[in-house]
């Protein structure tokens, strides 16, 4: 039987767990989130294909939703698109987890001017997790710039869900895991979260997570029926997941999602009809226990 929101509860409950710690969801300034949906209604260039937007909601509504579904930790992940946008979005961001404790204090930052002084205020307010979206904000993570935020970051112990896969459109010159290389060879400490799993590049994030320990990846749309017919997760590569159990994270996206939220955890689910089986134990530490570590949830 198909897995509904309204079962998500029941789902994590049969797993032994409390709830889920969702380490990928979005919240951003109503204006802006507007001006977002309206990109991936036009199947814009960063898009690609038609992105129907499931929870089209007001803030309350979705904060409301995150709750029912038993999601007891999530992110208010925003990012910049350019310079002069990434203090206000960290403010909007930490202002959303003081009003809401369920929410992680999120910030995000750009490479810009005053950057490391940017990040370094959002760590004394509290942020507990950071994110940047190289390729929307159309930049190199490997840019000078953002060599002292890195080593800071690293040294902080803090995690940064990095968009740096070149999905779901074609490499643009600022994705790929060379970038990522890049940056973890200077600061192989670093706890970077690759999200969506670095799609397409699957394989080669992989072997990124295998040569740096705190290298972890989030499950951010793979596996759905959605991102299944445009880029497949490799069946052979299934083993490799198997073994970085403890550095796999759920993610979702919502609401920027073209289906329900359950989707995600049912699609997760059935990787154990596969082989290797990726069980109930691998699925409780990526629901819960490494997003717990992760965050100090």
């Amino acid at each position: 039987m198909e897995l509904t929101d309204d079962g998500v509860p029941n789902w994590w409950d049969r797993l032994g767990l409390p709830g889920l710690i969702d380490i990928h969801t979005h919240f951003l300034p109503e204006r802006m989130l507007r001006r977002v949906w309206a990109h991936f209604d036009e199947a814009g260039p960063l898009i690609g294909r038609p992105w129907p937007i499931t929870y089209r909601w007001d803030q309350e509504s979705r904060v409301a939703h995150l709750r029912r579904l038993g999601v007891r930790r999530y992110t208010a992940l925003t990012y910049a698109h350019r310079p002069g946008m990434a203090s206000d979005l960290t403010d909007f961001a930490l202002n959303l987890a003081a009003a809401e404790p369920d929410c992680v204090p999120s910030a995000t930052f750009f490479p810009e001017q005053g950057v490391l002084g940017q990040v370094r205020e959002a760590i004394d307010r509290g942020a507990r997790v950071f994110k940047i979206h190289a390729q929307v904000g159309g930049f190199d993570l490997r840019e000078q710039t953002l060599d002292a935020v890195w080593g800071l970051l690293a040294e902080a112990g803090i995690p940064v869900v990095i968009h740096v896969g070149s999905g779901p459109v074609p490499r643009n010159g600022f994705t790929g895991p060379d970038k990522l290389d890049g940056v973890m060879r200077r600061h192989p400490h670093l706890t970077a979260v690759v999200a969506h799993l670095g799609s397409p590049e699957y394989a080669e994030f992989l072997d990124l997570a295998e040569a740096y320990p705190r290298l972890h990846l989030d499950t951010t749309m793979v596996f759905t029926d959605f991102f299944e017919a445009a880029a497949p997760f490799p069946g052979n590569l299934l083993p490799r997941l198997a073994e970085l159990a403890d550095r796999i994270v759920l993610g979702s996206d919502f609401p920027n999602i073209p289906y329900p939220y359950a989707h995600q955890l049912e699609s997760l689910e059935r990787l154990r009809d596969k082989e290797p089986r990726l069980d109930d134990d691998w699925l409780r530490a990526v629901c819960w226990f490494n997003g717990e570590r992760l965050l100090g949830a």
